[in-house]
């Protein structure tokens, strides 16, 4: 088994690498203090393809994976998760249920905006009130006609209600199956649509130059051809996806990871203390060597579960234990950074503050880490 890259992933390794450090770096932090959207990072990440990353070239893609993608989302948040996760979430949770599951007609009315990056989509599964209980969902859709008519609210939407926002995929409970259970199904909403109510943006612990809100809909309606697949099979789709997006996020959360690694070399480097560089004293050398170590272990479990997923082969568990691992060391290694930068730490205009804040919502966000230890015990048959 070989985990070196090959050339072309190393291009693009480097290439988002660059970007992140000269594009990203510099304008990020007010960003985040202003809790303003990156509008202008977007439009040039879309200039980059990295939008369209892991989707064939006939639907405006770039023919790459979804291995490619994760490499992309390790680069840009070891600079910046914000960023990072907007990203992810246009493709994982945006565009990728319409690629999926859609019609011909949904592909071609949908992607190719979404994968130029020119349009963002969310994913409305979560609800105020149902959190890792999705089964437990409320909004309900009822057919009356050609039409879907929508009622319920969804929570922590992310891409939802920017100004390049085009829709939002939402499940919703559409009849009852014979056994009692909800039958769920997936409902393609556009952005505008009347009784379709975007709430102001939350004010956030981190993530804060990402997009993310509570959706309403009220007697919401959209054409039956709207529905995302098969009706009924809206619990399975999403299923998928967040099998699918674990991955990523163990791929974004290895980012945060290393950007900690990063920040905290530097910082030894430069800071004096007792006359040398705190880099020459061994509680501090132990202290980043533990967190490249887990690092690399973090990242080796992406690797293992996006190439498992590429062959084809079951990959359910190893997407859960990289997410649980992966999401456990980033905050282990964002609490560390903050420690060796002491005081400065504290101080918003260093990047350590913002991987402290931005790391607790990955052991939270696409399945906590309870969820995720509930996945790997089934799947060992416990």
């Amino acid at each position: 088994m070989d985990f070196r890259l090959t050339e072309e992933q190393e291009a693009l390794r480097e290439s988002v690498r660059a970007f992140a450090r000269e594009v990203v770096a510099p304008v990020i932090g007010e960003h985040y203090e202003k809790h303003t959207f990156p509008y202008e990072v977007v439009r040039q990440m879309g200039k980059m393809g990295l939008f369209g990353l892991p989707f064939p070239e006939e639907h405006g893609g770039m023919g790459g994976d979804y291995f490619a993608l994760c490499l992309a989302l390790e680069e840009l948040a070891r600079v910046d998760s914000s960023v990072a996760i907007t990203l992810e979430a246009a493709i994982s949770l945006g565009a990728m249920p319409i690629y999926r599951f859609g019609t011909a007609e949904q592909q071609a009315q949908w992607l190719p905006k979404l994968l130029s990056g020119e349009a963002l989509a969310g994913f409305g599964l979560t609800e105020p009130g149902v959190g890792s209980d999705a089964g437990g969902t409320q909004t309900r859709a009822v057919l009356d006609g050609d039409e879907w008519v929508i009622n319920g609210s969804k929570a922590f939407i992310t891409n939802s209600g920017t100004d390049i926002t085009t829709l939002v995929t939402v499940t919703a409970v559409t009849g009852t199956r014979p056994d009692g259970s909800k039958e769920l199904s997936t409902i393609i909403v556009p952005s505008g649509t009347p009784g379709f109510t975007v709430a102001p943006g939350y004010s956030k612990v981190g993530w804060n130059a990402s997009d993310t809100h509570e959706l309403t809909f009220d007697d919401c309606r959209v054409p039956a051809g709207n529905l995302l697949g098969e009706r009924g099979r809206g619990f399975a789709q999403f299923l998928r996806i967040l099998d699918e997006g674990r991955i990523a996020i163990a791929a974004l959360a290895v980012g945060l990871a290393q950007g900690c690694v990063d920040e905290s070399i530097k910082y030894a480097k430069e800071r004096h203390a007792f006359g040398q560089p705190i880099g020459n004293y061994q509680a501090i050398q132990f202290k980043i060597a533990d967190m490249e170590a887990k690092t690399h272990i973090a990242r080796l479990a992406y690797y293992d579960a996006a190439a498992r997923m590429l062959a084809g082969e079951p990959f359910k568990r190893q997407a859960a234990i990289a997410k649980l691992h992966a999401s456990t060391i980033a905050v282990d290694n964002a609490r560390e950074a903050t420690q060796i930068h002491g005081g400065y730490g504290f101080m918003n205009e260093y990047p350590v503050a913002r991987f402290w804040r931005d790391s607790k919502i990955l052991e939270i966000g696409e399945g906590t880490s309870e969820v995720q230890r509930m996945i790997i015990a089934r799947d060992l048959g416990l």
